[in-house]
C-alpha cells in the first residue's frame, strides 16, 4: 500500500514524463453500420496506482491538476488517432470543471492538431458529467469559440441525471450520447423505449445526433436502430483499442435489417445532384481565388482541398466582403486561403439521402443557410449542391410521388415500379422480386364491405414494409401494382426468410379481420366454394442473378408463372424461380 507522499510522487512523475495513453473505442451508424468516429478514452501505466481512468481523474480534479491531466490526455488523444478518413471524428472528452478553469487556455488544442494533421472538423468535444456546470455563461462563450473554429460538442450521460438536461438545453449540443442505464435491456423495458423515443422526437425538431452507449446485446441493438437512434457505442460493436475497428457482418445485417426503411418513397441520394465546382488547395493565395471569382461570375463558392479532400468552403460574397475594407487588399491580397475560408462547411457522402441533406442544410446558422453543401466519394472531393437544386428536387419528387402514388396506400405506383426495375436491370447487379397477391379478397370485400377491405389492403401494404425493414436493405423498394397486388424489389442476402416473414406476418394478423366469424369454405372468383379457413397470400418470388441479360417483360412473365404455380396450393404459400 503506498503512502500519500508515495502516490503523489507517482502522480507527478505520470505527468511530467507523459505516462498515459488513448486507447480508441468506435462508435457505429445506425444507418448503414460504418464506423462513424471513435471516442478516445485515457488509460495510465499498468504498473501503479492510476490504471483506472476514474482514480487518476478523481486524485487530479482533488489535487487541483485536472487541467494539466486533460490537456495531456487531449495531446495524447490526437497523438495516437486511428481516424481512416477526413470523414471521421474523434470524441474526446472534456470535464465540465476544466471549462472553468482559470488555466484553460482556448487555442491550445488547434495547435496540437495542426501538429498532428488534423482539423477541428474531426473533433468532437464530450462535455463529461464528473462535476456539473455551475457556470453556463462561461461555458457557453468557451465554446462559441471552439465552434466558430469548427469543432463540435456532445453531452455525455444524457438520462443518467437532471444537470445533463440542463447542460442540453443551455449548450444546445451536435450530439447527445444517451447513458448506459437507460440502454440497457432497452427491448425488454417499455418505460425505458418511451423515454428514449422523447430523445428521438426531440433530436429531430433540434437537429442533434443521439448516440447509445454501452450496447452489448444484439436484441438492444436492433431496438435502438428501429426507434430511429443515429448512432451506436458498446462492447458488442468494439471495444475500446489502438487499432482500427471492423463491425462484424452480423451486426451490419442487424442494422440494415432493423433501420428505418421508408420502403414506399423514392429515394434520391444527394450524389445524384451534385455538380462540379471550382476546387484550390488550402495553400492557395487569395488573390488567386478572387481572380477566379472574377473570371467566373456564375460561381457562387469554391471548395478548398487537400489531398483531394475538402477542408473548406470560399464563399464568393463571403470572400469579396473580407476585401471590401479600406486597407483589406494589401492586408488580405497574398495571404493564403485557409487563413479565411470557412473551416467547417456541410460536408456529406454522395449516399445520404436528399431530405437528410436538406434537413442538416437548413439548420444552419442564417448566415451560413444559402452555402454551398460539398459533396464527397468515400472521403474524397466529388462535387456540390446548391440549397436552391436541394429544395427543387425535394418538391419535384414529392409532386410526381403524390401523382403516381397508389391512393389507398401512398406506395409508388406501376410507373415508378417499372422506373425501379429498369434500374435494377441497367445497374447489373443482383436482386430479387417478390410479387404478392392476396387469395380470395374479391371473397372478403364482398362479406365485409368495401371499408374493411381497403383496411385489409392497407394491412398488406403495412406489413409488406415491415418485412422488408426486417430482413431487406437499405435501398430496397416496396410498390402497390393495384387491387390486392404488391411488389417488393429487394437485395436482402435472405429472399426465402424474406418470403416467410412476409407470410409469417399476414398469417399472425389477418384473423382480426374476420370479427370473430369462422369457416370452412370461401368462393372464388368464379362463385365456387373453395375449401379454406379465410384471405391467403400468394408468392412470387424471382431471383435476378444478372449474370445474363434479362428484361422487364421476362420478370414479369416468370412472376406470373410462378404466381399461377402459388395459387394451386392451398394457404399461404411462395414459389420462386432464378433468372438470368
Amino acid at each position: 500500500m503506498l503512502t500519500q507522499s508515495e502516490v503523489a510522487i507517482e502522480f507527478h512523475k505520470l505527468i511530467e514524463e507523459q505516462r498515459i495513453s488513448s486507447v480508441y473505442q468506435p462508435i457505429v451508424s445506425l444507418q448503414d453500420g460504418q464506423v462513424m468516429g471513435y471516442e478516445a478514452l485515457t488509460r495510465g501505466p499498468v504498473d501503479g496506482p492510476f490504471h483506472s481512468p476514474l482514480a487518476m481523474f478523481q486524485y487530479a480534479e482533488q489535487q487541483g491538476e485536472l487541467y494539466r491531466l486533460e490537456r495531456l490526455a487531449r495531446e495524447k488523444a490526437i497523438q495516437g488517432s486511428i481516424l481512416e478518413h477526413g470523414q471521421q471524428l474523434l470524441f474526446i472528452n472534456i470535464s465540465s470543471h476544466v471549462l472553468e478553469d482559470p488555466g484553460f487556455i482556448p487555442g491550445k488544442t488547434l495547435e496540437i492538431l495542426q501538429q498532428y494533421g488534423l482539423r477541428p472538423s474531426n473533433v468532437v468535444f464530450e462535455i463529461t458529467e464528473r462535476s456539473s456546470i455551475e457556470d453556463f455563461t462561461l461555458a457557453k462563450k468557451i465554446l462559441a469559440h471552439y465552434r466558430t473554429q469548427g469543432y463540435r460538442i456532445a453531452i455525455d450521460d444524457a438520462g443518467a441525471g437532471y444537470s445533463s438536461l440542463q447542460a442540453i438545453a443551455e449548450l444546445q449540443p451536435d450530439f447527445i450520447k444517451i447513458d448506459r442505464s437507460l440502454i440497457e435491456n432497452i427491448h425488454l423495458n417499455k418505460v425505458k423505449a418511451y423515454i428514449l423515443e422523447t430523445f428521438v422526437t426531440f433530436a429531430q425538431k433540434m437537429n442533434i445526433s443521439l448516440i447509445a452507449e454501452g450496447i452489448e446485446q444484439v436484441e438492444e441493438l436492433a431496438k435502438l436502430t428501429q426507434m430511429g437512434v443515429h448512432y451506436a457505442q458498446g462492447f458488442l460493436l468494439g471495444r475500446p483499442s489502438t487499432s482500427v475497428a471492423t463491425v462484424q457482418d452480423t451486426h451490419k445485417m442487424t442494422i440494415w435489417q432493423h433501420r428505418n426503411v421508408q420502403g414506399g418513397t423514392m429515394t434520391w441520394h444527394i450524389g445524384e445532384l451534385k455538380t462540379p465546382v471550382g476546387v484550390f488547395q488550402t495553400k492557395a493565395q487569395i488573390s488567386e481565388i478572387a481572380e477566379f471569382f472574377k473570371k467566373n461570375q456564375e460561381a457562387v463558392g469554391v471548395v478548398i482541398v487537400h489531398d483531394d479532400e475538402p477542408r473548406g468552403l470560399m464563399m464568393r460574397d463571403r470572400l469579396f466582403q473580407h476585401l471590401a475594407g479600406q486597407y483589406a487588399y494589401s492586408l488580405y491580397w497574398n495571404r493564403t486561403i485557409d487563413s479565411v475560408m470557412d473551416a467547417s462547411p456541410l460536408i456529406v457522402d454522395e449516399l445520404t439521402p436528399v431530405e437528410q441533406v436538406s434537413q442538416l442544410a437548413t439548420s444552419r446558422a442564417i448566415h451560413h443557410l444559402y452555402d454551398l453543401v460539398i459533396i464527397t466519394s468515400q472521403g474524397k472531393m466529388a462535387g456540390s449542391a446548391s440549397i436552391r437544386t436541394i429544395l427543387e428536387s425535394i418538391t419535384n419528387v414529392k409532386m410526381e410521388s403524390a401523382r403516381v402514388a397508389n391512393p389507398l396506400t401512398g406506395l409508388p405506383g406501376n410507373l415508378q415500379i417499372n422506373r425501379e426495375l429498369n434500374k435494377r436491370i441497367t445497374a447489373r447487379v443482383p436482386f430479387h422480386v417478390i410479387y404478392a397477391d392476396l387469395d380470395y379478397f374479391k371473397w372478403y370485400n364482398d362479406r365485409f364491405g368495401f371499408q374493411k377491405g381497403d383496411q385489409l389492403i392497407q394491412y398488406m401494404a403495412d406489413l409488406m414494409q415491415q418485412a422488408i425493414a426486417f430482413y431487406g436493405t437499405p435501398s430496397d423498394f416496396v410498390g402497390h401494382v393495384g387491387g390486392d397486388d404488391f411488389i417488393a424489389i429487394s437485395s436482402s442476402l435472405s429472399p426465402k426468410l424474406l418470403c416467410q416473414e412476409i407470410i409469417n406476418r399476414f398469417e399472425t394478423g389477418v384473423r382480426m379481420f374476420y370479427e370473430g366469424e369462422d369457416w370452412e369454405y370461401v368462393v372464388d372468383r368464379g362463385g365456387h366454394q373453395v375449401k379454406s379457413e379465410g384471405v391467403t397470400v400468394s408468392l412470387s418470388l424471382v431471383i435476378c442473378s444478372c449474370e445474363s441479360p434479362i428484361s422487364l417483360d421476362y420478370i414479369s412473365q416468370t412472376a406470373a408463372q410462378l404466381k399461377k404455380k402459388a395459387k394451386a396450393h392451398q394457404g399461404s404459400i411462395y414459389c420462386f424461380q432464378t433468372i438470368g
